[in-house]
C-alpha cells in the first residue's frame, strides 16, 4: 500500500510539473481561454489545410515552423473526400461567428488537429499567432533550434477579440535614423504582441526622412546633420553617409517596401509629417518657406531657432501639399498625422504678414492662427479621402471639424465627447522614452521621467470621465519611443520592452481579464520568445526603493546648501543602501555635491561625487555604508544641494537598502 501511494503521488508530481510546463503564456491574454486534456504535438511534413483568405496565413506559419524546426510541412486547400479534416492545422474562415468582427478568432486545439477560425484574414493571422505562442520559444527563433524540443502545445479552446481596433507603438526615426531592415525588425515584434498600427514618425527639426521626388534638398540637405548630436558617442550609431555626414532617408521604393512587409503583418503604417512646427529641417533645406529670423540650421540638440511654416505664404502650403501628394500615393493608410504640436507662436507674432493675415480672418490670437492652418490642411486631406491626425494641441483654436485626436497631454474627453476620435497615448503612460528604473546608474541614459511597467499596465484608455455613449471614439493606446538619447536598434528594443509587450494586452485584453502578476509570470516565456528574435530586453525588476521624503523650492538656494530626512525607521539592518533623488517638477534640476548618512548628527559616510537630476539626470544616486542599527540612535541623511539655473525644484528622495548576507 505504501508503495504505491509513493507512486501515485510521483505520478501526481509528474502531471503537475507537464501541466506546469504546458501552462499557456500568451501576450496579450486572450478574451476567453479553457484548458482541454492532452497536448498536440508538431511532426514533420504535417499538414497546414487553408481556405482562399486563409492561404497567405497558411505559408506564413509553414515557414515560421520550417525555420525553427528543420521540418516540411505542407500547405494544401484540398480537405479529405467527405470534407472532414482529422489532422494537421486548419484555417479557415468557414463558419465563423460574426461576433469575432475584423480581427477575431476562434481556436481549438485538440491531441490531433488545430482549427482556427475568423471571418477575415487579420484574424487568422492573430490565430496562428497565438499558435505560435502555444509552442516553446524556440519556435520565434529565425534558425533551427539545437537539441531535441518537444514541439508541443496544451490542448485549449480560445475565442478572442481585440478591445481596441488601434494598438500602436510610434518609431521616432527623425532624431536618430533606422533603415528599413531595423524597422522591418520592430514589425515583426510588434505582429508577435497582435499590434496593429505603427505611427512612423518621418520628419522634425532634426532630419527628413522620406525622399520626395518635387523636393530633392528635403533629402540631400534635410536629411544630414553634421553630426550624432545630443551629447552623444559618435561610435553609438552606424546612421553615416559616405562623406561622415549624419543621417539617412528612405528612398520612395525603401517605403513601399516596408509598407508592404507590414501588410504581410496585418500592420498599418500611419506617416508622420510633421507641421506648422518641428520643421527646421525642411526649412533649411527650403528657408524661403518660413517664419522666423533664419538662417535655419538642423540642431545637434533641440531646437536652436523655432522658424515654422508661415501660414500667411501661399508657396508654404503649396508645398506642404505637394509634399502630401507624394506621401498619399505612397501610404494607403486612412489617417496621415501633421504633428501640430509645441509650435512656437513668436515668429507669428512678429511676422507683418501673418499679423495681416490675422486681421484678414478675424483670428483673435496665435493659437486660432495655427486652428486656421490645420483647418485648410484638413481640406486638403480630406479631399484627397485621409484623415488628418494631430497630437493634442491641434485643440488649441478650435478642432478642425473632422480631425482626429492623439492625447499625449490631454483633451481627449472634450474631443471625443464632440464626436472626434482620439488615440491615447499620455507621458504618464506611454512615454518609453522614459526611465525604466529609479535608478539611473543601472539604465542607459534616458530623456527623462520614469515610467516603470506597472504604470503601463495600468492604464485605462477610456478617459473616466468621459460619458458612455462617446467610448466609441477612443480608437486604442500607443506607446511612443522618441530617440534624442536612443542611436541604435538595440537600445530602441531596450527600452521598448517588455513596456510594449505590456500596453498590447492593455489594447487588445478586455480590462476584466488584466492581472499583473499574471501578467509577470506569462512575461517570463515572452521574453524567452524576445531573446529568440534576437531582441534586446529589459528584464522586469520590481521597483524596491522606500519613500523618504523630498524637497520642494522654497528649501533649494542658489548657493549650496545641506537638506536632511530621517531614516530611523529605515536603518533596519547592516548593509549597503542606495539613494536616489529624482527631480518630478520645475524648470530647473538641483546639482548635487555629496550625500551622508549620519547618527545622532555625527558623519558615518559619505558618497562624494558630482550628481544632476533635471531635465536629463547625471549620476543623481549616491551609495552609503550602513551599520547594524543602535537603540535609541537617531539616523538621518544629509545632501548637499544647489539650484541648477534657477531654484523652482522639486524632487523626491528613494532609500533602497540591501542587508549584507548572513
Amino acid at each position: 500500500m505504501k508503495t504505491k501511494i509513493l507512486i501515485a503521488l510521483a505520478a501526481l508530481s509528474l502531471a503537475t510539473a507537464a501541466l506546469a510546463v504546458n501552462e499557456p503564456a500568451i501576450i496579450p491574454q486572450p478574451q476567453s481561454l479553457t484548458r482541454l486534456e492532452g497536448s498536440f504535438k508538431l511532426a514533420e511534413e504535417m499538414t497546414i489545410y487553408t481556405d482562399a483568405a486563409a492561404a497567405e496565413t497558411g505559408r506564413m506559419l509553414a515557414g515560421k515552423f520550417r525555420q525553427a524546426t528543420g521540418w516540411q510541412f505542407r500547405v494544401s486547400n484540398q480537405t479529405s473526400p467527405d470534407g472532414k479534416i482529422t489532422d494537421g492545422i486548419l484555417l479557415t474562415t468557414a463558419g465563423a461567428d460574426a461576433a469575432l468582427g475584423e480581427e477575431g478568432y476562434e481556436m481549438t486545439v485538440n491531441t490531433n488537429l488545430v482549427v482556427i477560425r475568423a471571418r477575415t484574414a487579420a484574424g487568422l493571422f492573430y490565430g496562428a499567432v497565438t499558435l505560435v505562442q502555444l509552442l516553446p520559444p524556440e519556435m520565434c527563433s529565425s534558425s533551427a533550434a539545437n537539441g531535441q524540443i518537444a514541439w508541443e502545445a496544451p490542448c485549449v479552446k480560445i475565442t478572442d477579440v481585440p478591445r481596441f481596433p488601434w494598438r500602436g507603438f510610434m518609431l521616432d526615426v527623425s532624431r536618430h535614423f533606422f533603415n528599413q531592415d531595423e524597422v522591418k525588425q520592430m514589425l515583426n515584434t510588434m505582429a508577435l504582441h497582435k499590434l496593429n498600427t505603427l505611427h512612423w514618425h518621418l520628419v522634425d527639426d532634426n532630419g527628413w526622412r522620406i525622399e520626395i521626388k518635387k523636393y530633392p534638398k528635403l533629402t540631400s540637405v534635410g536629411a544630414w546633420r553634421d553630426g550624432v548630436g545630443f551629447g552623444m558617442d559618435k561610435n553609438s550609431t552606424t546612421a553615416y553617409g559616405p562623406d561622415g555626414r549624419y543621417g539617412g532617408f528612405y528612398t520612395q521604393d525603401d517605403i513601399r517596401e516596408v509598407i508592404a512587409y507590414a501588410a504581410r503583418l496585418h500592420i498599418t503604417i500611419i506617416p508622420e509629417i510633421e507641421m506648422p512646427g518641428h520643421s527646421l529641417a525642411a526649412l533649411t533645406a527650403y528657408p524661403e518657406l518660413g517664419s522666423g529670423p533664419g538662417p535655419f540650421e538642423i540642431p545637434l540638440k533641440g531646437g536652436v531657432n523655432p522658424g515654422i511654416f508661415s501660414p500667411a505664404k501661399p508657396e508654404a502650403f503649396e508645398f506642404l501639399q505637394n509634399v502630401l501628394l507624394e506621401v498619399f500615393d505612397l501610404f494607403p493608410a486612412k489617417y496621415i498625422h501633421i504633428g501640430g504640436d509645441e509650435v512656437p507662436k513668436e515668429p507669428w507674432k512678429k511676422d507683418a504678414a501673418c499679423q495681416a493675415l490675422m486681421k484678414q480672418e478675424n483670428l483673435k490670437n496665435e493659437q486660432e492662427l495655427q486652428s486656421w492652418f490645420t483647418r485648410r490642411m484638413e481640406a486638403f486631406i480630406n479631399a484627397h479621402g485621409k484623415t488628418l491626425l494631430g497630437w493634442s494641441e491641434i485643440l488649441e483654436g478650435g478642432l478642425a471639424q473632422n480631425a482626429a485626436v492623439m492625447d499625449w497631454i490631454g483633451g481627449a474627453t472634450e474631443a471625443a465627447s464632440k464626436g472626434h476620435d482620439v488615440v491615447m497615448s499620455p507621458t504618464s503612460n506611454c512615454y518609453f522614452d522614459y526611465y525604466q528604473g529609479r535608478d539611473h546608474t543601472e539604465e542607459p541614459r534616458a530623456i527623462g521621467g520614469y515610467l516603470p511597467l506597472e504604470k503601463v499596465y495600468a492604464l485605462e484608455p477610456i478617459p473616466a470621465k468621459l460619458a458612455p455613449e462617446f467610448h466609441k471614439h477612443i480608437l486604442g493606446a500607443q506607446g511612443n519611443v522618441w530617440t534624442e538619447y536612443i542611436a541604435n536598434l538595440k537600445h530602441v528594443q531596450y527600452m521598448a520592452f517588455p513596456r510594449l509587450s505590456a500596453l498590447a494586452e492593455v489594447t487588445w485584453s478586455p480590462k476584466t481579464a488584466r492581472n499583473f502578476e499574471d501578467f509577470t509570470r506569462r512575461l517570463k516565456t515572452n521574453n524567452q520568445r524576445l531573446e529568440q528574435m534576437g531582441v534586446n530586453f529589459r528584464t522586469y525588476r520590481p521597483e524596491t526603493r522606500t519613500l523618504i521624503g523630498g524637497w520642494k523650492p522654497a528649501q533649494i538656494k542658489s548657493e549650496p546648501a545641506p537638506l536632511e530626512w530621517d531614516v530611523t525607521k529605515l536603518v533596519t539592518a547592516a548593509g549597503n543602501v542606495r539613494v536616489s533623488l529624482e527631480y518630478t517638477a520645475g524648470a530647473c534640476g538641483i546639482d548635487i555635491a555629496w550625500v551622508a548618512l549620519l547618527a545622532d548628527g555625527a558623519e558615518l559616510h559619505r558618497d562624494a561625487h558630482v550628481g544632476f537630476t533635471g531635465g536629463s539626470p547625471r549620476q543623481p544616486v549616491y551609495s552609503l555604508t550602513v551599520p547594524s542599527p543602535k537603540p535609541g540612535v537617531h539616523y538621518t541623511m544629509r545632501a548637499q544641494v544647489s539650484g541648477s539655473g534657477g531654484t523652482d525644484s522639486t524632487g523626491n528622495v528613494f532609500w533602497d537598502l540591501k542587508p549584507l548576507a548572513k
